[in-house]
């Protein structure tokens, strides 16, 4: 199916707009004690973390219940949560969210190398370096080699483990907010959505968090990583009607984030290197166009029954 196609119906814009005032309050709250406290050194900061994951999960609670967008009878499909058919397509999509995006991390790196944003140090130097200042002074510590090829090994399992998490972003960004916004078209959609996630990161943004730039910069590199992850993710929501792919494929993204630290010679600057950053906005860009060049954005199976009626909140 293509934008032609799609049945027309408007944005619920009073619910996008509640929806992303709570999701963003919420991160702030759930953030504050470390903005009043030694920010990011907080020991809670390994709590407060994930539990702003799931913001975005209480602002979809608040407009599918509170303002019942989309109307009762629609939501667990509309949200992508059931069902999920056709087997094969739904299965296939899973996997590929699961195992691609390490892939990708991977080449953003040899790309942030080719740049010169980072050096290749396969002797692992750095990351040993790294590994002996985060632990106690004398700590004995195996090959390093041996660590990383553990860390490699762990990746499938830390994907499926972080897909937890992932799963309070992704219903509320690709769940509810992708669709919602889908009659603007499917790049108005995917890039609004995203500009709403990378602001939505603020509070630990600003904080240090991801490129340990604490001014608006910091912001708008995480606004370009979010676009740029953002139109995969959404992607795999509108070409599947279903939202875990999209979850499995942000866990997997969040267990590869570290994969720079271990192939870098010295710390890169993460804006530019790392999984958010610039070299990764490449590789992404690249991979979207292919995606737009093969026509894989127009085929997209129906994200509800009823469209007439989906969006329309009852009194």
């Amino acid at each position: 199916m293509n934008d032609s196609t799609v049945p027309q119906r408007r944005v619920p814009w009073p619910a996008v707009i509640v929806f992303v005032l709570v999701a963003c309050a919420l991160a702030w709250v759930v953030i504050l004690p470390l903005w009043l406290g030694d920010g990011l050194a907080e020991p809670i900061s390994a709590v407060l973390l994930p539990v702003m994951m799931f913001t975005p999960a209480v602002a979809v609670l608040v407009v599918t219940f509170l303002m019942r967008v989309p109307a009762r009878g629609q939501r667990a499909r509309f949200l992508g949560l059931w069902p999920l058919r056709p087997a094969k397509r739904e299965v296939w999509l899973m996997v590929a969210a699961w195992l691609v995006p390490p892939l990708l991390v991977g080449l953003s790196i040899l790309v942030a190398v080719a740049l010169g944003f980072a050096q290749l140090d396969l002797t692992f130097a750095g990351f040993a370096a790294e590994l002996a200042k985060a632990l106690p002074a004398g700590t004995p510590l195996p090959p390093v080699e041996v660590v990383v090829l553990a860390q490699l090994a762990a990746l499938p399992v830390g994907a499926l483990f972080n897909s937890i998490f992932a799963f309070g972003e992704e219903i509320g960004w690709r769940g509810w907010l992708v669709p919602a916004l889908r009659p603007l078209g499917t790049w108005p959609a995917l890039l609004l959505s995203g500009v709403i996630w990378g602001i939505w990161h603020s509070p630990v943004i600003l904080l240090g968090y991801n490129f340990g730039r604490t001014d608006i910069t910091g912001v708008l590199f995480m606004i370009g990583g979010c676009v740029a992850w953002g139109i995969l993710l959404g992607w795999v929501r509108l070409r599947s009607a279903s939202v875990w792919p999209a979850v499995i494929a942000h866990g997997s993204l969040n267990a590869a984030g570290g994969l720079v630290v271990l192939f870098a010679a010295a710390q890169p600057d993460l804006a530019l290197a790392g999984p958010l950053g610039v070299a990764a906005w490449i590789v992404l860009a690249v991979v979207a166009l292919v995606l737009q060049l093969t026509g894989q954005f127009r085929r997209q199976p129906e994200l509800a029954g009823a469209p007439e009626q989906l969006l329309s909140p009852r009194p």
